[in-house]
């Protein structure tokens, strides 16, 4: 059992990925999570069971419907794929234990929200609250310190709504949104106090290199649109920080 959970995870993860894209079309669309069935947002053709496998059928379909050949949008194999690979992390990181459970249901909050994020600029309250009440009762199922949790998540938050109003002091325009403070919130609390610092730091790197990407590619004639949401960056930050912080810090970003 033990040799076979990493492989158990990654289909779980998969799966799970499949309903992420389902919970983030549905809810730029306005649509039920739970009516009507999957189907294609353009021709409206109910996906059959071997049409909506994760990633095989996208692959399969090259990346079309397969009823009106619309192309199917790449957050979902996107999706599908950040979901199963960290379903499989996280099995090889914490084995078949409660801190894989409470880090698989982080791992999607975390999905779900920055991919709406990217869109959209905005991140629900739907996703913002619940993940700040995981991260602060956490401590329940893993072994971590209430204390760290409590500060690293009034700290977090703190800190980002103290960015935030001198940004929009200094420059007069908001620089965070709201979302990102509640956002932090939860993450300070996974995080804790003491990997804080890391996880913004990694986060900060994550968008750096993003934006640097985005001038690369956007030609002088295009413009370049300067505003990028900050929300995908600090999960993603987050995210590093919980699975593999200790060696992130010793590597020599700590």
């Amino acid at each position: 059992m033990e040799a076979a959970f990493p492989w158990i995870a990654l289909v779980l993860g998969l799966c799970l990925g499949s309903f992420y894209t389902v919970c983030v079309h549905r809810y730029l669309t306005g649509g039920s999570i739970l009516w009507p069935g999957s189907h294609c947002p353009v021709c409206g053709h109910r996906l059959r069971p071997w049409e909506n496998i994760p990633l095989f059928s996208f692959v399969i379909q090259r990346g079309r419907c397969r009823a009106c050949a619309a192309p199917i949008p790449w957050r979902y194999p996107i999706l599908e794929g950040l979901s199963g690979a960290a379903a499989m992390i996280l099995a090889l990181r914490f084995g078949l234990s409660p801190a894989f459970f409470v880090y698989l249901v982080a791992t999607g909050i975390f999905l779900v929200a920055g991919a709406i994020d990217w869109e959209t600029y905005l991140l629900p309250d739907i996703f913002t609250y619940p993940l700040a009440v995981l991260g602060l009762i956490h401590p329940l199922w893993v072994p971590v310190s209430w204390m760290d949790t409590v500060l690293g998540a009034v700290l977090g938050a703190g800190l980002l709504w103290a960015v935030r109003e001198g940004y929009a002091r200094l420059r007069h325009v908001e620089g965070l949104g709201l979302g990102d403070v509640k956002l932090m919130l939860g993450l300070g609390a996974l995080t804790g106090a003491t990997q804080l610092p890391l996880t913004i730091l990694c986060a900060s790197l994550f968008a750096l290199a993003t934006f640097a990407l985005c001038i690369a590619r956007t030609s002088r004639s295009q413009g370049l649109a300067t505003a990028i949401p900050f929300g995908p960056f600090l999960c993603a930050g987050a995210w590093l920080v919980l699975v593999a912080g200790e060696w992130v810090s010793s590597w020599g970003l700590g």
